[in-house]
């Protein structure tokens, strides 16, 4: 598969529970690119892909477990 295709059907079928591996994925599948052009067409999913992880971070940060003192 085209890795600007990956990277749109990775950004179409992204969730909550798999952001970070789907954006993990796009990543490797950007260093592929070759063409200032494909870059530019896979940009737009990517930022989406970014944009994505950061609305759903702020939503439900993650949260450090609290020590107990005793």
């Amino acid at each position: 598969m085209d890795p600007v295709a990956e990277i749109r059907k990775i950004y179409q079928h992204a969730t909550r529970a798999t952001i970070a591996r789907d954006l993990a994925r796009a990543i490797e599948l950007l260093k592929e690119l070759r063409t200032e052009e494909e870059r530019e067409r896979a940009a737009v999913y990517m930022d989406g892909l970014s944009q994505m992880r950061s609305e759903w971070n702020a939503a439900h940060p993650t949260r450090k477990p609290s020590s107990s003192t005793r």
